[in-house]
């Protein structure tokens, strides 16, 4: 694996990440989310509460992840086929942890639930299109 080329992707990908989960999340679906919560109320911090560098990082290990499976198992290095495993890889791990975590707290509605696994299908599925085609740089055609 080009360790080199898994970083820049990885960041690439994290920043597309941060770009992504705010309009998706922080835009699109906020009010959604806030109209159907769990019932576990009060549990969002509000924006001048984030704890920016935990984001930041999640963002920056989310790039890295997909940037990692494309470099070491998939060699996907175009936009569409990152977008494509960006979003079944995106759909597997919200399935995985809403599930879990629908079956085990209070945090989800069945409809915070639903949007939630959107959310996430979409904005991996932008971080695998960066990803991939971060990975096409210096590639001869």
């Amino acid at each position: 694996m080009n360790t080199q080329k898994f970083i820049i992707s990885g960041i690439v990908g994290g920043i597309v990440s941060f770009i992504a989960g705010y309009l998706v999340y922080g835009m699109l679906l906020m009010n959604y989310m806030d109209a159907h919560p769990g019932l576990a109320t009060n549990v969002n911090r509000p924006m001048g509460g984030f704890i920016w560098w935990a984001l930041v990082l999640g963002n920056i290990f989310s790039g890295l992840t997909l940037s990692y499976i494309y470099n070491k198992w998939a060699n996907i290095s175009t936009v569409v086929a990152g977008a494509l495993a960006g979003a079944v890889l995106g759909l597997l791990m919200s399935l995985s942890y809403d599930l879990t975590s629908y079956g085990v707290t209070q945090l989800l509605s069945k409809y915070s639930f639903c949007a939630d696994i959107v959310g996430s299908v979409v904005v991996t599925a932008i971080t695998g299109a960066a990803v991939g085609w971060a990975n096409s740089w210096g590639n001869k055609s």
